[in-house]
């Protein structure tokens, strides 16, 4: 047995021992209503990064008020842990997670909301949900992509996930603010084109020997950059938020996976106020280049 896979062994039976020691701790504050019960997931998933070995750099600032809407595009399972670390969030995920074993209890722990992302007739249901959340003072992740990436690109951002923002909350027009998802380093090497595969979770390849292979990998960096928030106010559409939203998570994306610094991020254009009847279409998705 090497060293690395008696490291993997220790690191997923501590993981375990301190995840059971949390779940009644966190459902007891969820069933008492305590505020605490929005803050426990932040602090757990920061010690279970310090666990795994992720470095988790970010870029940027959230809104010092809540609510606000995150939109991030999405790589892997690691996100989770590696947003939430950052934000304390809940997330908002497809109906199947919460039917997963041990992580779709964690998932209901974290608040997370859950939508039926084929079935159209919920999508009023999903967004009120999603509204009243948000009304009650919750922040929450959005992964507009609608399935996971290989690490490299972003697909396009279905602007249905967006409707949430189209009225206010809480008397305001709803934060929303992009945020670009990425895995710079592995053993302190740049992780590149190669070695993305240890965390880009996509096709059918099962949770377990994903994640086994990844805790066998070594120490890695994560960074998480957010970008300028905005409201539905500045666009005439949501599909026209969903659009600078998307470039603007994949130029961090892009820079992120060339080792670069974050650089000037554009804000949206000046728009006529919305017709109705009127919509306006989003440019054609741009692909982002690996290092």
């Amino acid at each position: 047995m090497t060293f690395m896979t008696v490291r993997a062994i220790l690191t997923l039976a501590v993981f375990l021992v301190w995840t059971v020691l949390l779940i009644p701790v966190q459902f007891l504050l969820i069933k008492t209503g305590s505020p605490l019960m929005r803050s426990l997931p932040h602090v757990y998933h920061r010690s279970v990064a310090w666990l795994l070995r992720v470095k988790v750099r970010r870029v940027g600032h959230a809104p010092a008020a809540a609510p606000t809407l995150f939109v991030s595009n999405h790589i892997s399972w690691l996100d989770i842990v590696v947003l939430s670390a950052v934000l304390p969030a809940s997330f908002i995920a497809k109906q199947e997670v919460g039917t997963w074993p041990f992580f779709g209890t964690l998932a209901r722990l974290q608040r997370t909301v859950f939508v039926e992302r084929e079935n159209r007739r919920r999508t009023a249901e999903h967004r009120d949900e999603m509204r009243e959340r948000l009304e009650h003072g919750d922040n929450l992740i959005l992964f507009p992509e609608g399935t996971s990436s290989d690490g490299l690109r972003i697909h396009s951002f279905k602007s249905a996930f967006f409707a949430a923002a189209e009225h206010p909350v809480q008397g305001r027009m709803l934060n929303v603010q992009p945020v670009s998802l990425g895995y710079a380093k592995l053993n302190h090497m740049p992780v590149g084109r190669r070695w993305m595969r240890i965390f880009a979770w996509v096709g059918d390849e099962d949770l377990v020997p994903h994640l086994w292979r990844f805790l066998k990998a070594g120490p890695c960096e994560a960074v998480v950059e957010l970008h300028q928030p905005v409201t539905m106010e500045d666009f005439a559409s949501r599909k026209g938020m969903a659009a600078w939203c998307h470039q603007r998570v994949l130029e961090g994306l892009s820079d992120i996976n060339a080792g670069r610094e974050g650089g000037e991020r554009s804000l949206p254009k000046p728009h006529h106020h919305h017709v109705p009847g009127h919509v306006l279409e989003a440019p054609p998705a741009p692909v982002a280049d690996g290092a």
